[in-house]
């Protein structure tokens, strides 16, 4: 299929032209949509629209799968400037600089190769029958409750906090939860709010470095420790903010993602029940539904350190870019019939990760995490489904992430 932009590679790059009144991102979509509806005509005739931020500030979006791909790949695209003062954000706060997520090499490379060997495929294969475990008792507790219940306080939003906390080495889960709901906030708290959750989260973690200092253990936190203190491979910063940003990032979107999923798979008659008849089908599942499921509004910005051009466009030096990974997921050039969801794809290219240095270090984790909680679905309660269309629910406001604040369930 040939390249959407059609542009002469010897014509001089477009300078970018912003109308008087710019869009505002994220846009307002109907938050029952699995889809952007302006996804598909940004990739087909404004690639690169630039727009006006809610929390302040312009960017450029990045809809088309080479240019998203491109951005998280090129090192001209840096994550450790959009910490800087002055960057626009997405958030009306800025990412600590201490988080592994806003480094550039060789920072990154240092603090990334110390967490590589607990989220290899081997290291995070042997949580299953843990994670299984979690998932059993959490079934457990809502088929004893009886229908309808609520998925996403009772299984889904659980289930990740507590794989998490087990890998970490760090208890009380349902406070983790609290304080995670306001990191991931847009316009959902004020920045006051955002900077208090965060400052009571690292004390909180503060405390079980401490205590694991006294008393190592066999979890990620004591080897954390042990980096820091043994071979001063971390700062003291980086100790913090490391199992900070951890839990972060692997709570709320496998949360999420698990609540959208039992929508999507509503919207599809026949596809859960099909996941029961035919279980060997549900890693590839798992793909196609993060392939599919709209989970956020987009990734974490970039911004150019250079001049440099995408679909056209030039993007000068200093600029905030932000890839739309959703709609790279649905990029016609790449996936035949994107629009459909079919869990028997045998390959289903998807963002849903990232790609390049910054690819999610708990991918692997959250796959699992995916798997287990579809195989117990699927055995346990056979006949869940939403007891309310996704258009009745009440959905989240104010958060880069986008799912339902209840989702209650009948089997």
């Amino acid at each position: 299929m040939p390249r959407l932009n059609s542009r002469n590679p010897a014509d001089p790059p477009r300078e970018p032209m912003p109308p008087p009144d710019l869009p505002v991102f994220p846009f307002h979509t109907p938050d029952e949509l699995d889809h952007e509806p302006i996804h598909a005509t940004l990739r087909r005739s404004d690639p690169v629209p630039r727009v006006r931020l809610a929390s302040g500030g312009e960017a450029f979006l990045v809809a088309r799968y080479e240019d998203v791909k491109r951005v998280y790949v090129d090192r001209v695209f840096s994550r450790a400037a959009a910490t800087q003062p002055g960057a626009a954000t997405l958030r009306p706060t800025r990412m600590n600089p201490h988080v592994v997520v806003s480094m550039d090499p060789p920072d990154h490379t240092r603090v990334r190769r110390l967490l590589n060997h607990a989220f290899t495929p081997r290291a995070v294969e042997r949580m299953r029958p843990r994670v299984q475990d979690m998932a059993s008792e959490l079934a457990g507790k809502m088929i004893a409750q009886g229908p309808p219940a609520d998925f996403a306080a009772m299984f889904a939003e659980p289930l990740p906090a507590m794989a998490l906390s087990a890998l970490l080495g760090v208890p009380d889960h349902e406070q983790l939860r609290t304080w995670m709901d306001a990191a991931m906030s847009i316009t959902a708290h004020t920045p006051d709010q955002m900077r208090s959750a965060a400052q009571e989260m690292l004390e909180y973690l503060a405390r079980h470095v401490a205590a694991r200092r006294a008393d190592p253990r066999q979890d990620l936190l004591s080897a954390l420790i042990e980096a820091r203190d043994g071979s001063d491979r971390l700062s003291e910063a980086e100790l913090l903010y490391t199992p900070y940003i951890l839990l972060i990032g692997g709570y709320e979107t496998t949360a999420t993602l698990l609540a959208n999923s039992v929508l999507t798979l509503d919207r599809h008659p026949g596809q859960f029940a099909m996941l029961g008849e035919r279980p060997e089908l549900i890693p590839q599942a798992v793909e196609e539904l993060l392939r599919y499921v709209r989970i956020s509004r987009a990734s974490l910005e970039r911004v150019a350190i250079e001049d440099v051009e995408l679909s056209g466009v030039r993007i000068p030096k200093g600029s905030t870019v932000i890839m739309l990974k959703y709609s790279a997921n649905r990029d016609e050039s790449v996936i035949d019939d994107p629009d459909r969801f079919d869990m028997t794809r045998e390959t289903a290219p998807h963002m849903a990760f990232g790609m390049g240095i910054h690819h999610c270090i708990g991918a692997a984790l959250a796959r699992l995490e995916l798997e287990v909680a579809l195989e117990t679905l699927v055995s346990r309660l056979p006949g869940l489904r939403p007891a309310r269309p996704a258009r009745e629910l009440t959905w989240k406001s104010g958060l880069i992430t986008r799912g339902p604040v209840e989702l209650p369930v009948v089997w």
